[in-house]
């Protein structure tokens, strides 16, 4: 695994970005399944944006190659970019931490540096990345926890029956389950690994993003801070740009953005948020923006925004920075044992909780195990007690077909050829985290799919369920 490096002196969160050239911006790109004919100024620069951050975090965070990452984590990506990224030269500084992407004549590359406690940030686009006054130390590669697990490593034996083996391996084909690209599975019951198995170039100390398993993350994240803080989910989100006297979206309460029922308008079912993920637009530029268009609670509508906007509240009841910026790994990382997990913020120091987390299966299994625990963790309650059954109950309106959804989980059962009580974060690209309490059982599947290919969790979950 290659070495991390620490950022550039001068380019980390509440750094000011010199020079923000003006660029006029077009509609922000929707879930077409059709490129465009032509490219726009404006789709070139998040494409470059894309490529910047993901091969920040695939060579600093997960250490691969700039040529793996490119048949692997960059094929198959959104229409709008996927025939861009490939014809964009990217210029990666080791010793800095950065990496930088050409895209305009007219405004400089898109830039990304990393850092030991956030991975990667993107600056936003027309910035210039401050010149590094020196480079930082090396610091030496620790890849395993010689801990026993689940806090470390140590005594992991996994021992699948033939049948367990045998299914495991067909999650690798890309015609047995969809026709993904599986990058690990692990199986876990009673709280031991019983089987793993990762495709060449990972393993089990090599991240990749979560996408929207990141936002069942928040959702646990939102659970501690509520202890606390004394949080009541159903009280009114503390959202300070919608302070305003008159402004109707201060009706919407924590548990609404949670259930994705906040009634706010996006763009698309989904809001893929490009020009915060890939543009560097902040998240308290973008997310509370948007107006009401129907009554809080009344209607579901999956978006990133909601949860954006459920963490924005918990910064602001915080009211603290640097407990903000400690708060994932101090409250959920460092005491799961999961020390490949890095969480990742905008350039104002805002955590991307709905998708931008850069996680291991192994780490994701100790997180599923804390979930079939209800909170508990070696013992000791972390979650408020109740709060595991808050996230995975339905309340209020639920999605017109598929899983239910409850706050920040998705919700299987019968009528997905599962046990009753089976539950599930999940992500795009094919990342899941499936629970099921009824079989002692955890299986976490790791993907990189490439376009509209998609992994069905709940058939290998069900084979898994026969094979015990």
């Amino acid at each position: 695994m290659a070495s991390k490096r620490g950022s550039p002196s001068g380019w980390r969160i509440g750094t000011s970005f010199a020079a923000l050239a003006t660029l006029s911006l077009a509609t922000p790109a929707t879930a077409q399944q059709i490129a465009p004919q032509t490219s726009t100024a404006y789709q070139y620069a998040v494409a470059a944006g894309y490529k910047a951050l993901t091969l920040c975090e695939g060579i600093f965070t997960a250490g691969r190659t700039e040529a793996q990452i490119a048949a692997v984590e960059l094929r198959g990506i959104y229409p709008e970019y996927d025939a861009i990224v490939p014809k964009l030269r990217a210029a990666i500084d080791r010793p800095r931490g950065t990496v930088s992407v050409p895209f305009s004549t007219d405004l400089p590359p898109r830039h990304a540096g990393w850092g030991p406690r956030t991975g990667c940030t993107l600056a936003p686009i027309g910035s210039i990345a401050p010149r590094a006054t020196a480079s930082l130390p090396l610091p030496s590669p620790a890849p395993a926890d010689p801990r026993q697990w689940p806090l470390g490593d140590s005594g992991i034996a996994p021992r699948p029956s033939s049948a367990l083996a045998a299914t495991m391996e067909r999650a690798f084909e890309r015609n047995s389950y969809g026709k993904g690209e599986t990058l690990g599975v692990i199986v876990m019951r009673d709280g031991q690994i019983v089987g793993e198995r990762y495709a060449d170039g990972f393993g089990p100390f090599v991240p990749n993003r979560t996408w929207s398993v990141a936002k069942s993350i928040a959702g646990t994240l939102v659970g501690l801070a509520a202890r606390d803080l004394a949080i009541d989910p159903k009280a009114r989100a503390a959202i300070p740009e919608w302070r305003a006297p008159g402004d109707p979206r201060q009706s919407i309460t924590l548990d609404n953005l949670m259930r994705m029922a906040s009634g706010l308008h996006s763009d698309h079912y989904g809001n893929r948020t490009d020009a915060l993920y890939f543009g560097g637009t902040t998240v308290t530029e973008q997310a509370p923006g948007w107006p009401l268009e129907a009554r809080p609670g009344t209607r579901f509508r999956y978006a990133n925004n909601d949860i954006l906007l459920a963490v924005r509240a918990i910064r602001a009841r915080m009211n603290d920075d640097a407990r903000y910026a400690n708060w994932p790994s101090q409250q959920l990382f460092a005491p799961l044992g999961m020390r490949h997990t890095t969480a990742g913020t905008d350039w104002r120091g805002n955590f991307l909780l709905s998708s931008q987390i850069w996680t291991t299966a192994r780490d994701l299994a100790r997180l599923g195990q804390f979930w079939l625990q209800d909170g508990v963790w070696q013992g000791k309650r972390l979650l408020p007690a109740g709060w595991m059954r808050y996230m995975i109950t339905p309340a209020g309106p639920q999605p017109e077909d598929g899983p239910g959804y409850g706050a920040t989980m998705w919700l299987f059962g019968p009528k997905q050829g599962l046990p009753v009580g089976s539950y599930s974060a999940q992500g795009n690209r094919g990342q899941y985290v499936m629970v099921v309490p009824s079989e002692r059982l955890v299986i976490v599947r790791r993907g990189e799919d490439p376009g509209s290919a998609r992994f069905d969790i709940a058939k290998f979950t069900a084979d898994v369920i026969r094979d015990r």
